[in-house]
């Protein structure tokens, strides 16, 4: 093997440690084809190789995905948001196009699990979350709602609002939630001795 060639190997290990998480076990073929489908995405794009990871954990299976994002429109990752699997779903709530992520909230086929696990992702925009919070339809499922209120990005205002709707099992673990804002985790506080002082 010529030195050139080493240089490629070794670079594509250490890139792929980066944007490939979970990836380092595989052959350094392998890697090296993980590292040629991650430079064709554009850069902005870093979020999408971090989320194609997490939905979808077969090596040949995400670069599949990953070709496929990596030569779509923004028009095309809309449609392919709304008509496409869990797996391009969860990749494509983490694009850098807002359109896009609303897109995968507006898929007839997303499931109650998918919305919970979205309410529950710090990496996620504040938008997204706050979106996902004023549906109605996905705050009838106290999952969640629940996640929503213990996700630190969650919208303070939101948050504070959605606050009355938490069981006061779930209140009580709210107050010691240090990862929350002190504004939330006070108020919660606030709430469930007013709640526990109703109760005498």
């Amino acid at each position: 093997m010529s030195l050139p060639e080493k240089l490629l190997r070794n670079a594509a290990t250490f890139a792929c440690g980066v944007a490939l998480a979970g990836c380092v076990s595989t052959s350094p073929d392998e890697l090296l084809a993980s590292t040629a489908i991650v430079a064709e995405l554009p850069r902005e794009s870093g979020a999408l190789v971090e989320a194609a990871v997490e939905a979808e954990p077969d090596l040949v299976k995400r670069q599949t995905l990953l070709q496929r994002l990596a030569t779509m429109t923004v028009a095309q990752r809309v449609q392919f948001a709304i008509k496409g699997g869990s797996e391009a779903r969860r990749t494509l709530i983490r694009d850098s196009n807002k359109v896009v992520q609303r897109a995968v909230l507006q898929s007839p086929r997303l499931t109650d699990q998918e919305v919970e696990a979205f309410a529950a992702m710090s990496s996620l925009t504040d938008e997204i979350l706050r979106l996902i919070a004023k549906n109605r339809n996905f705050r009838k499922n106290y999952v969640v709602v629940r996640n929503l209120m213990n996700n630190p990005k969650t919208p303070l205002d939101v948050s504070l609002h959605m606050l009355p709707m938490l069981n006061p099992l779930d209140l009580k673990r709210l107050c010691t939630n240090k990862n929350i804002p002190e504004t939330l985790r006070t108020t919660a506080n606030k709430l469930h001795r007013q709640r526990q002082e109703n109760k005498k």
